[in-house]
């Protein structure tokens, strides 16, 4: 039950997730698919002993950009891509089952690492500074800007999602 085991179980739970994001038909159910794969990641960090960075992993995208993402889910309908009066499908089904079987396996894959008293890695390394000073200020000095293209990024996704929503709207209109 060393690192490599619950390494296969994260991944596997991380590209699962991944994989059921991208086919799912329901917006928000997408949008929950990745915060699970969020909340998995956050589980690798705090293997690698960066349980700061977990927490901003689980904070940030699982809490406040997730909500965003759900927020404009909502407000421009794209959560409706089915009819409203189309029956369940077995698809539907299927991605519950996956999803209770997925959450199991990561809730074990947690307490497996809370609970064993080893340390993320066997290999001796120099401990790395994981404060949040430290973080912040190789954030800020090394990496400013991917930090600002990504912000840029997801911006430009949102506008972009809302053009298109509004113009499908309107040219229902007419």
């Amino acid at each position: 039950m060393g690192t490599p085991f619950i390494f296969i179980i994260l991944a596997i739970v991380a590209i699962v997730a991944a994989l059921m994001m991208v086919t799912s038909r329901n917006a928000v159910h997408s949008a929950l698919w990745l915060v699970l794969n969020f909340a998995t990641i956050a589980v690798f960090y705090v293997i690698l002993n960066a349980p700061f960075i977990a927490m901003v992993q689980i904070i940030v995208y699982a809490g406040a950009i997730m909500v965003l993402f759900l927020f404009v889910i909502m407000l421009l309908g794209a959560e409706r891509l089915r009819g409203a009066t189309e029956a369940r499908t077995g698809g539907e089904r299927f991605h519950q089952i996956v999803a209770a079987l997925l959450g199991v396996m990561l809730l074990a894959a947690v307490a497996v690492v809370l609970f064993s008293g080893e340390s993320g890695g066997t290999a001796v390394t120099t401990p790395m500074d994981t404060s949040p000073q430290a973080l912040g200020l190789n954030l800020f000095e090394n990496y400013v800007f991917p930090f600002e293209v990504t912000g840029i990024l997801l911006i430009v996704a949102i506008i972009g999602v809302a053009i298109f929503t509004l113009g499908k709207k309107r040219g229902a209109k007419t």
